[in-house]
């Protein structure tokens, strides 16, 4: 696990590590950020938060991906449309049947090679081979599949049946209204994939859990978040 060079950085590493997590932990903007620090004393501005999300964002979110264990090998893909930089475009989500997020892609178009290029970069990415692709009705995803020889673990169905990757957008409608919508393909495809690994280390759902259960997964997503974000 490659450490973070926090080196020449006027601020302490833990203070930029706690900023990255606010942000991306939580429904924040980078003035919300801005001004929780300074209620602890800390004078920094929101534009140099931002740039620590853009520069340590990635390798963090890289390296709490190499901690995480092998999802489960049943896939449940969706698309749902959003706005970015005025243009209308396509963000393709992968999740496992536990909630776990696989993979995001933001493409502008919803046919046979968006689906495509999604699922090449599950097959390569993912330490597991699936056992059951769970979808919509989109024919682009049986056309696809059909290409890569895996149409026969092709579950097509209802929304009800995809409620998994449905539900799974919500996170990130919440976030596109409070960052007042995405500014660019670029930036809305590293934050994405930085949120998604936060978003994986942190996430239980603590309904179905009992709360001695709950806070050791607390424990254990910090200290994942700690092992990810450990200077050099």
């Amino acid at each position: 696990m490659r450490p973070l060079s926090l080196k020449r950085h006027r601020f302490p590493a833990d203070v930029i590590r706690h900023a990255i997590w606010l942000y991306f932990r939580f429904t924040l903007s980078f003035r919300d950020v801005e001004e929780m620090l300074a209620q602890r004393g800390i004078e920094v501005s929101y534009e140099t938060i931002r740039c620590w999300t853009i520069k340590f964002g990635p390798q963090i979110a890289r390296n709490l991906k190499r901690r995480r264990p092998a999802p489960s090998p049943r896939w449940h893909l969706d698309e749902v449309v959003c706005k970015i930089g005025g243009k209308r475009m396509y963000l393709w989500r992968a999740v496992d049947d536990e909630g776990e997020v696989l993979d995001v892609v933001v493409q502008k178009r919803r046919d046979h090679h968006a689906a495509l290029t999604l699922l090449k970069r599950l097959l390569r990415n993912q330490p597991v081979e699936p056992e059951a692709i769970v979808t919509d009705g989109l024919a682009s995803y049986g056309s696809a599949l059909r290409e890569l020889g895996l149409d026969g673990f092709h579950r097509p169905g209802r929304l009800s049946e995809n409620n998994r990757a449905e539900n799974s957008h919500l996170p990130i409608r919440r976030r596109e209204r409070k960052m007042q919508l995405f500014k660019s393909q670029g930036s809305a495809q590293r934050f994405l994939t930085t949120h998604a690994g936060v978003y994986n280390t942190f996430y239980s759902q603590r309904h179905l859990i009992s709360r001695s259960t709950l806070r050791t997964f607390r424990s254990a997503a910090n200290d994942a978040w700690i092992a990810a974000t450990m200077a050099a």
